[in-house]
This record gives structure tokens, sequence and C-alpha cells, in this order.
């Protein structure tokens, strides 16, 4: 079956679609790096990814964009005809694995879909070293750590994937911004360095509500492993300096999780943000 390219989508249902899982989605923590991709390049995100990834073992190291429910529902839908195999979700935000098996139950799509507590600083499972073939990562654009923190991302990935894999880093990439150069090129060497090649990038191409920095664009930076690359056979906590500026500066990787706790109809408006004043009442 050949996959639907970008032009034969029906984009009022992709569209749709996509703002029903934006709805579902958490607000972003900024202190974390969370900054959510714009509702039309998910869109485009999601078709390419599916068309990628066809068929694969998808695992997502974070996701709060929510291109993993994206897949997962558009797929469901039959709006895309073809995408990975299944997809399973890691990410520190219980809010977000929350938001992710919620989703998928009331889709009835569980089976395509799944999610799990996990934050990097942490060794990788053991159960799950080497049980993909594919990885998607849009980690923190270690701005201030010369691309440390995307490594850190990407690592986990290609860890979580065995032979014959594939993956791809989401990051900032704008010629007018130095840093942004310099991670590319750090994350190109870190990638020969542990067994993959770059077998694509897609340049300037997802635009982010940021609000200091709104034409800074990302990349799809795609990778490929090396036909003789060792398969991971352990993986190894994070030590203190990979830790630095993890998500800008003086802002040190510290927090293991983030807890949900008082539970958001994501969707609606948030008590307390609102009060009503009824007719013939005065304040």
């Amino acid at each position: 079956m050949t996959p639907r390219s970008n032009a034969q989508l029906d984009l009022r249902r992709a569209i749709n679609a996509i703002s029903d899982v934006i709805q579902n989605r958490p607000q972003p923590l900024r202190e974390f790096d969370q900054i959510y991709m714009k509702a039309g390049d998910m869109v485009l995100q999601t078709s390419l990814i599916a068309q990628r990834f066809a068929g694969r073992r998808l695992v997502f190291i974070g996701d709060g964009d929510a291109i993993s429910v994206c897949l997962a529902y558009l797929m469901h839908c039959k709006v895309l005809e073809e995408g990975p195999e299944s997809i399973l979700v890691l990410d520190f935000d219980e809010r977000i694995v929350n938001a992710v098996a919620r989703f998928a139950d009331q889709a009835e799509m569980s089976d395509r879909i799944k999610s799990r507590l996990y934050n990097c600083i942490e060794p990788l499972p053991e159960e799950l070293l080497g049980q993909f073939n594919a990885f998607y990562t849009n980690p923190p654009w270690g701005a201030s750590n010369n691309g440390e923190s995307v490594k850190v991302f990407a690592e986990r990935g290609m860890e979580a994937c065995g032979a014959d894999a594939v993956g791809v880093v989401v990051i900032a990439d704008d010629k007018l911004v130095p840093w942004s150069q310099r991670v590319l090129a750090e994350t190109q060497r870190f990638a020969l360095d542990n067994g993959f090649f770059v077998q694509e990038m897609q340049t300037n191409l997802h635009e982010y509500h940021l609000d200091d920095a709104p034409d800074l664009r990302s990349c799809n930076l795609f990778f490929r492993s090396h036909p003789d690359r060792e398969l991971p056979k352990k993986s190894y906590a994070l030590h203190e300096k990979r830790l630095e500026d993890f998500y800008g500066r003086e802002q040190n990787l510290r927090v293991r999780y983030v807890r949900d706790t008082n539970r958001v109809d994501y969707g609606k408006a948030v008590l307390g943000t609102y009060e009503l004043e009824v007719l013939g009442e005065s304040k």
C-alpha cells in the first residue's frame, strides 16, 4: 500500500482530528522547555513521520507536542493509510503520560499507543533496550549546554533501538542563530560516534508558540543506523556534568518527575480563571 502524500491528505479531517489531540494536551511548562508546535505544522509533521516510520516499532523520548497521539489517532480515523506498527511514549511529565493513556482509552486505540513514566536522567529500563526500530525526540534544544540535552534524549532513543533502526531529532535550525548551528553540528557528530548517520535534514520546517523567539524554527534531522553498529547491552544513569544547564542557563536537571495532581478537564476553562456575575445581582 502506498502512503498518501501530503497533498492527498484530507486536510479538514486531519486538522479536526489534531484539534481533538490539542484539546487533550496539558499546558506547557516553560521551565522544562516544553514549547508546543503550531497546529498546521503538527499536521505536516504527523504525515511526514507516518510515511517515514510506516510499519516500525516507534518509541518517543518525550512528547509534549503529542505527535505520538496524532499519529495513532489519524491512523485510527483512517485519515492516514499507513504509519508505525506500535508506539510507546516515555516522558517524565505524568500529565503527558496520563493524557496519552486517557486519549487512547477514549478513542479505543490503546492497542496502538501506550505511555510510560520515565526520566532520561535514569538508565533506560533493560526490558526496553533494543526493542524498537525507530525513535522520535523533540528535546530541550541545548542553547546553554552546547547541545548536551539533545544528545541525552537522542542517546536514549538509540539505546531503545536494535538493528536496522531509524530516528528523527527535532531541533532548532536558524542560520542567524549561531548556537542552533553549533548544536546541529554536535548532534550529527554524536550520532556518528554512536553508530548512526544522517540520512536527511528537512530545514526550517516547524513554528512554535514561543513568545521570546517567535521566528525560531526547527528541523527534522533523520538518522539511520550503521549496519556494523554495536547494539546496546546496557544503559547508564547520567553523571552530574551532563545535568548542568539542561533546560537553560543555570537550570540544571534536578526534577525526577512532574506529577499529575489535580485533574484538569483539558479543553475547558479552569475553575479559578473566571467568575460569574448573575443577572440582577450587583457586585
